[in-house]
């Protein structure tokens, strides 16, 4: 889930990570509380980046923060949004720092550069490097890479923070920790004038919903139809502008069909993913949503590929055959499966074969590559 930067700062804040004085701009005028600052930052809470570009972060006086937060609620995006006038800081070096959980490694991915702000992706390529929050070392090790781009000074304070900001990824089951810009401000202290952050959504369960509302009530409202309804019927969609409807379970297995299908040319159209605690079977209620979406124009083919480790295959062959026979697939549909020996014991892929083509299939294949190739070569 991603989280608000008002949000996402109180986790910050409860981790000793400074950040600049804020409070919520939800009245009919500015909190007492900001009332001296003299200038605010008004900053609107929506999950999308690139606020600063779109009018929705501006520097005013405290008596003009009213009608700046009125102004920009009339921008297309911001309906339900909240707001946040902050304290201005002082900056004498605007940088940029993030942590991510990198699926490849399966370890926490730590970039920097030197240059952050609105502008950070046209400055130098940051620092990457791999952190281990239980290292030994950690923040020497951080500094090391990091003294090359910055005075010693700041270097280490940014290493210092670095290695905190890895505990608070783990203590918090965060998948992104994103601050930008992370600024210098007067006596070398650190800030976090801005906060990116994503936490696991399996790790819900850890904690508490009050601190998370305002963004888990953005996250329902930016679903689409679809996606709504694939969360109340116990998996989760993600719809995309492509080609190819993708019917799979799990996030690993997905990110791995989406990636080779890009490799080919092809762009997904759906990503679909198991939620925590929902129903063992939702195979029926999956192809409903991607022969839905095959149904599009743009859309030139279905691929349902997964993986079995004890479920017998036969039984799935059954499910879609039945599904099949019900609803013939608008595109042609390609299928595979990978499956465990114990999920394929007494398993007749040839007789499986000759049945799915016979009702619609194009092509049954174990190898996903092979698929996909085939998909590629009729598009």
């Amino acid at each position: 889930m991603r989280l608000t930067e008002m949000e996402g700062k109180a986790i910050l804040r409860r981790h000793g990570i400074a950040v600049p004085p804020g409070v919520p701009l939800d009245g009919d005028a500015l909190p007492e509380a900001a009332a001296g600052w003299g200038e605010v930052v008004v900053k609107a809470q929506i999950l999308e980046g690139g606020r600063g570009k779109r009018g929705l972060v501006r520097r005013v006086t405290a008596a003009e923060a009213i009608a700046a937060r009125d102004a920009m609620r009339a921008i297309p995006g911001t309906g339900g949004a909240g707001f946040l006038a902050e304290r201005p800081a002082a900056i004498a070096r605007e940088m940029f720092l993030a942590l991510r959980v990198d699926g490849t490694r399966q370890g926490i991915e730590l970039l920097f550069s030197e240059a952050g702000g609105v502008e950070v992706e046209a400055g130098e390529a940051p620092v990457r490097m791999a952190v281990d929050p239980d290292a030994s070392g950690l923040a020497e090790t951080v500094f090391g890479a990091l003294r090359g781009r910055l005075p010693s000074p700041v270097a280490a304070r940014v290493a210092r923070l670095a290695a905190r900001l890895a505990e608070v990824m783990r203590a918090e089951d965060l998948t992104l920790l994103e601050i930008n810009p992370l600024a210098e401000v007067e006596g070398g202290r650190l800030l976090a004038l801005d906060a990116k952050i994503v936490r696991d959504d399996a790790a819900e369960g850890r904690h508490g919903g009050d601190a998370t509302r305002a963004s888990a009530a953005l996250e329902a409202a930016s679903l689409s139809p679809a996606e709504r309804e694939a969360h109340a019927r116990g998996f989760t969609l993600v719809e995309m502008p492509g080609d190819v409807a993708l019917v799979s379970a799990g996030a690993g297995l997905g990110m791995f069909l989406v990636d080779l299908l890009a490799d080919h040319g092809l762009r997904a159209a759906s990503f679909m993913d198991n939620r925590r605690g929902g129903p063992a079977e939702t195979t029926e209620a999956r192809l409903e949503t991607a022969f839905a979406l095959a149904a599009r124009p743009g859309v030139k083919a279905i691929l349902f590929y997964t993986t079995l480790a004890s479920r017998p295959v036969a039984e799935r062959i059954e499910t879609l055959l039945g599904f099949l026979a019900r609803n013939p697939a608008p595109k042609p549909l390609y299928v595979g499966f990978a499956a465990a020996p114990s999920a394929s014991r007494g398993f007749d892929a040839a007789a499986a074969s000759e049945r799915l083509r016979a009702a619609g299939v194009a092509m049954l294949h174990d190898d996903p590559l092979t698929l996909v190739r085939a998909i590629a070569g009729a598009a």
